[in-house]
């Protein structure tokens, strides 16, 4: 149960999936640590530095885990890592003597964190094709299904819904891709000791035995090593993975934000799901508020700051190391994985409630679309032998017309007036005129790429 008497982080019970705060879990780190002690204890139980007993008793004991016990430790040892060694001790009598022998911290912190990053990772990238399988399917539904797409927010050409949504797709694969390619790159630290040379285990085992030790833990850990690091793994990775994360935020920042502009009534075409009993205002009833939007934005804008502390963090890591990082990193680490497992849950949710309201794209396209039409007609008069310079001012007369009876609440009447204008009728019949203003026609290829990109999100997200 959250203690809500004292100060809470949001992210301790509000946002992020319980198995993304799972791994991010002060016991799920003190349980990677005693892995790896375990990891290190077999390996030298090999070499005949320790008793197979003490290896056993410490597997024996490494899931008991014991917070409140190792938190009273660390009051007096004024560290995190020896107050677990000495609690792990205790429960292990056969065994505790040897707990971290040859070890420094960071040999273990250091390969905890990277096992964590791949773990966080693993979820994000399981939840994103989640998504990803959402978006194809919506995007095979409107594939063709026509609206008014804006540039500059203002009305531009026609499009497809399917399409549009395509293009946070796009990005979203671009971020699954770039994911994966930093997942299959984590490192941890290996085991090297309190600058990187692997002198203490060198000391223990000789120099020539010190690579084939490190192998045989990372096979175990299933971990591959950094060939060269100093006290630490090089805090460049951490910049690598929260700048991949902070970039699907990007993309998911920037559908939302659409959705936002798009779930505005004098627009109307999309809206995030609504409940039945949802409040939307604690002063104006009436109201929809597109929160789930705005609190992927809101999350968004504070994941994209995490990567700078994080270059700062590999920045400022003078020579073999220093510890100006290891607060930060205790927020900035599982901070940028649960936003962004929020984010996606929350857009996950939208998505499959996402209202779309046909109505209001038709309405939309029926007012802005013969605006797009009319790069037809030019050309088409052109073609057939006018002055594009004259036919140029005369379309845009009527443009103008058609525009002030839009703002005086009336429909478009610019197809019925260019099509009885006696200037363009000088090069085209009335009724070809109608046919180039047919807006729908206007679409390109935008519904066969739409299907293609909805047809492969289903092909390569399938079974999630």
């Amino acid at each position: 149960m959250t203690d809500f008497s004292t100060y809470q982080s949001p992210f301790s019970w509000r946002y992020g999936s319980r198995e993304m705060r799972s791994i991010w879990s002060e016991e799920h780190k003190r349980r990677l640590w005693r892995l790896i002690w375990v990891a290190l204890a077999e390996v030298q139980s090999g070499y005949g530095l320790v008793r197979p007993e003490q290896v056993a008793d410490l597997r024996a004991h490494a899931t008991e885990i014991n917070l409140p016990r190792a938190l009273e430790i660390e009051v007096e040892l004024q560290h995190d890592l020896m107050a677990e060694v000495h609690t792990f001790a205790e429960q292990a009598v056969i065994g505790g003597g040897i707990i971290h022998f040859g070890a420094t911290s960071m040999d273990v912190e250091d390969n905890a964190d990277a096992l964590r990053l791949r773990e966080g990772l693993d979820l994000i990238l399981a939840s994103l094709r989640r998504l990803l399988h959402n978006l194809g399917m919506l995007i095979i539904k409107y594939a063709s299904t026509p609206l008014i797409a804006f540039t500059h927010l203002q009305p531009a050409e026609p499009s497809t819904l399917g399409y549009r949504l395509a293009q946070y797709a796009q990005d979203l694969l671009f971020d699954y891709e770039n994911l994966l390619t930093v997942r299959a790159q984590i490192k941890g630290k290996g085991f090297k000791g309190a600058v990187g040379t692997g002198a203490s285990y060198a000391e223990l085992l000789g120099a020539g035995e010190v690579e084939n030790f490190e192998n045989q833990l990372s096979s175990r850990l299933d971990l591959p090593f950094y060939p060269v690091a100093t006290q630490t793994y090089p805090r460049k990775q951490d910049y690598t993975v929260l700048s991949a994360l902070a970039g699907l935020g990007q993309s998911l920042y920037k559908l939302a934000f659409d959705l936002r502009l798009l779930q505005s009534p004098p627009i109307g075409e999309l809206s995030e799901p609504f409940g039945s009993k949802q409040v939307g205002s604690s002063a104006m009833p009436f109201k929809r508020n597109p929160i789930r939007a705005e609190k992927i934005d809101s999350l968004g804008r504070y994941l994209a700051q995490l990567p700078r502390i994080a270059w700062d963090n590999a920045a400022h890591s003078l020579l073999e190391r220093t510890l100006d990082d290891s607060a930060n990193r205790r927020t900035i680490l599982p901070e940028a994985f649960l936003a962004a497992d929020e984010m996606l849950k929350t857009a996950r949710s939208i998505l499959s409630g996402l209202r779309v309201d046909e109505r209001a794209m038709a309405r939309n396209l029926a007012t802005y679309g013969p605006f797009a039409a009319t790069e037809r007609v030019l050309m088409a008069t052109v073609k057939a032998g006018a002055s594009r310079q004259v036919m140029h001012e005369i379309i845009r007369e009527q443009a103008m017309t058609a525009w002030e009876s839009i703002r005086s609440g009336q429909e478009n009447p610019l197809a019925k007036n260019i099509s009885q204008d006696p200037a363009v009728l000088k090069f085209l019949s009335e009724a070809q005129v109608q046919e180039l203003m047919n807006y729908n026609a206007h679409l390109g290829d935008a519904p066969k790429r739409a299907s293609q990109m909805g047809a492969r999100l289903l092909l390569e997200m399938k079974g999630e």
